[in-house]
């Protein structure tokens, strides 16, 4: 007599056994699928649609069933089965379908679509698989259709809106997908996939759309932070600075946040020079929040991003830099001396030596700071930088590279070790030692800053290229003490001493370099005119060389920016973008054309 226990033993080898056969005989069904033996496939498919019935394998079967020439056989097994199994007649019904589809029969193909939203209308569960099924044979606007209805099933607004943002916009429906990418927003660990779905219309014909849509959402839910967040991002992408302070101080005030996230966005309008937003977003948090946290940095860079603006504006206005200085010195009486103000200090130092030629004044100033910060390492040394560059103005070049060594020992391999590394190789450079200078600069092109080892390259091409012609190296030592000059804002002198170097080196290759250099400091004295002579020059006589596409370019600029010709400015723009077709000036000069011109483009 078998006892209970030998009967469980052998149902469960049967079992295992069924499973094993199962899971090989799918193993042997996907391998004659991925061979293209569709016969086999097909026959190996059908023997487990009879135990297990799921999408792969019916849409595997029925494929190897048309690639056998089995086309009627596959419709009469689907027409059969959507009677018979109900729990899977959603699938036979979109594979019929497809086949209508390939057929050319469209009116068949959506009844039979239909028929397979129909079976699966209320359950989630259904909807969400039935959807991936018509993803997979390339139905997006059926597959659209059944996660919009399990959304309404669910009764939940926001379900499936990035998988629907990236299905509208599949089929081009713009305005759907800018949508639902604004509601998927909401969901804060999708807010890198919305913005580089956004980013993808920037630039396009529907752009206005997005700017439209956010409207709409914050007015329909004005206190959802996430929309007034994606306004303020595309209104910075725009370079619409003022428009996106004008949100945030209105999200700001709304939802009381203290200033922080204006804060933040005078930060970023400061680092991309529009300094009269970055002084209105800081001048916001003084007069809102005058006992709030932020106050002090904002006091301080509320008069930075003014002296910015002072600073680029040519020629530069001493009687501003005196009001200026005059900011600071009543900020700190108000608020003190302390590690938020500091900088202050360092500020006015500086204007003192470079604007107002009161070198001496500028030292006592950071002698003031060094005593005040001493507890700050970075912040001395900073300092001594400063004090080695008035010690430079002042004609005392021993002093600078003291103190320049100092911090280059002090900030081994950190940024401001290779700061101080390169004052010291400009330092040899300015008296004519350009080995020394340029071993420097040769270690320099290493250096982690980008912006360090791009100067350093730049410093070390020019003295390549410009010694070594005559055993005296006179044209280099001249342009190096002009240099120099300018670095000492002795602009007057170094015009002379630039009109003299073009009469005596009129052949040597430095020829374009001292147009340049003149051109450039025309326009820190605000002679709009006499730079773009220069300049002019410079693409007429040597337009492929190194200063070529620079040359071009700045005549766009100025033309831009300066005597407001925008005729002008985008023919310069345009010529960079055909002469120079490798030019690094060429995305910011087809940019600046297409907005000149009006296009939807920043």
């Amino acid at each position: 007599m078998i006892n209970r226990a030998t009967i469980i033993t052998l149902l469960t080898w049967l079992t295992f056994l069924g499973q094993s056969y199962a899971q090989s005989g799918a193993t042997l069904a996907d391998e004659y699928f991925k061979a293209g033996e569709f016969e086999k496939s097909a026959n190996e498919y059908g023997k487990l649609l009879k135990t297990e019935v799921n999408w792969l394998r019916l849409s595997r079967y029925v494929y190897s069933l048309q690639k056998s020439n089995k086309a009627e056989e596959a419709l009469k097994y689907l027409r059969k089965q959507e009677k018979a199994d109900e729990a899977n007649r959603a699938y036979y019904a979109l594979l019929s379908g497809q086949l209508a589809s390939q057929q050319g029969d469209t009116t068949q193909a959506k009844n039979q679509y239909t028929q397979a939203l129909q079976s699966s209308k209320s359950s989630v569960p259904k909807l969400e698989k039935l959807a991936d099924a018509f993803g997979e044979i390339g139905e997006n606007r059926w597959a659209i259709r059944s996660l919009e209805q399990a959304r309404d099933v669910s009764k939940e607004p926001g379900s499936y809106s990035s998988e629907l943002m990236a299905l509208y916009r599949a089929t081009g429906q713009t305005e759907k997908a800018i949508d639902e990418a604004i509601i998927t927003s909401k969901q804060s660990d999708k807010k890198e996939s919305v913005l580089a779905s956004l980013q993808g219309y920037l630039n396009t014909k529907d752009e206005p759309l997005i700017e439209k849509a956010l409207y709409t959402k914050i007015q329909a839910e004005p206190g959802e932070l996430a929309y007034n967040e994606l306004l303020i991002w595309y209104f910075i992408q725009k370079q619409k600075f003022s428009r996106a302070l004008l949100q945030e101080k209105a999200t700001d005030k709304r939802l009381k946040l203290n200033g922080g996230r204006v804060y933040d966005l005078g930060m970023v309008a400061l680092n991309n020079k529009e300094y009269k937003t970055a002084a209105e977003a800081f001048e916001y948090i003084v007069t809102t929040y005058p006992q709030g946290q932020l106050y002090p940095f904002a006091r301080r860079l509320v008069i930075n991003a003014r002296e910015e603006q002072v600073k680029n504006t040519f020629p530069v206005d001493k009687l501003e830099i005196r009001k200026l200085i005059s900011d600071y010195q009543k900020m700190l009486q108000e608020i003190g001396t302390n590690n938020k103000t500091l900088e202050a200090l360092r500020s006015t130092a500086n204007l003192y030596a470079y604007y107002l030629d009161s070198k001496d004044t500028a030292l006592t100033v950071l002698d003031l700071a060094v005593e005040l910060g001493k507890a700050d390492k970075n912040f001395i040394d900073r300092c001594k930088l400063d004090k080695g560059d008035i010690f430079l103005l002042k004609g005392e070049p021993w002093e600078s590279t003291l103190l320049y060594s100092q911090v280059e020992k002090s900030q081994k391999e950190e940024l401001l070790g290779y700061e101080a590394k390169l004052k010291n190789a400009k330092l040899h450079y300015y008296k004519g030692e350009f080995t020394l200078s340029k071993e420097l600069l040769d270690i320099l092109k290493l250096a982690t800053s980008r912006e360090i080892a791009n100067d350093a390259e730049s410093l070390s091409l020019l003295i390549v290229d410009n010694t070594g012609m005559d055993s005296t190296e006179a044209a280099m030592r001249e342009y190096a003490s002009i240099d120099l000059l300018l670095f000492q804002n002795k602009t007057d002198e170094a015009v002379e001493k630039l009109n003299q170097m073009l009469k005596t080196f009129e052949g040597h290759s430095l020829a374009d370099e001292i147009l340049w250099l003149r051109a450039n400091t025309f326009l820190k004295q605000g002679k709009n005119a006499e730079a773009l002579d220069d300049l002019k020059k410079i693409t007429a006589t040597y337009p492929y060389d190194i200063l070529g596409d620079d040359a071009q370019f700045t005549q766009g600029k100025i033309y831009e920016e300066r005597l407001k010709d925008k005729t002008a400015a985008m023919d310069a723009y345009q010529k960079v973008l055909t002469q120079y077709p490798g030019s690094i000036y060429g995305a910011e000069a087809r940019k600046r054309f297409r907005t000149l011109r009006g296009d939807t483009v920043n």
